[in-house]
């Protein structure tokens, strides 16, 4: 088996209402994408030569991809890393707290757009569900909120997520 290829995701959390409520946000990729094509996932991708950690790859690909200010981010923590089985990335999610109202500049080369989901709605909408994917036919861990599916390395990550979030926002 080859090496995976290194890669970050920002996973970006606000508070808001009253009482204020964790929301995290999803980019909706473009249906024409070569890879995970339609997919809900949070802002990341590979890590560049450039990138000084992949905290930095998660911050530039987050500004690149959602419009999100690297200055407007105060890092949490870093959740476990997680593969990818048909594209042989690992992933490094970065949890990052945001204000609550910002304006989103998604990319049009990738981004059909972005979604706030509140942390409550995606822990209730866990479950199994059937899908099928390049004519295989499987059962798999995901999270159904209205009518987004978040599948894959981004269900496992929320996992991670839902086991941490708790310490991770406890301080503020």
């Amino acid at each position: 088996m080859s090496a995976q290829t290194p890669a970050a995701v920002l996973v970006p959390v606000f508070l808001s209402g009253d009482p204020a409520e964790p929301h995290a946000v999803f980019t909706c990729r473009r249906t024409d994408l070569r890879r995970h094509a339609g997919e809900i996932s949070f802002p990341g991708g590979r890590r560049d030569p450039e990138d000084e950690s992949l905290a930095d790859t998660a911050l530039r690909e987050a500004e690149e991809e959602i419009g999100l200010p690297r200055a407007r981010v105060r890092l949490l923590g870093e959740l476990p890393s997680v593969s990818t089985l048909v594209t042989g990335y690992e992933i490094h999610p970065h949890v990052g707290l945001i204000p609550a109202g910002l304006a989103w500049a998604p990319s049009p080369m990738e981004v059909d757009a972005v979604l706030e989901l509140p942390l409550d709605a995606l822990r209730a909408g866990r479950t199994r569900t059937r899908m099928q994917r390049r004519g295989i036919a499987f059962e798999t861990d995901a999270y159904i909120v209205e009518d987004h599916l978040i599948w894959g390395a981004t269900a496992r990550i929320l996992d991670h997520l839902f086991e941490r979030v708790d310490l991770l926002l406890a301080d503020l």
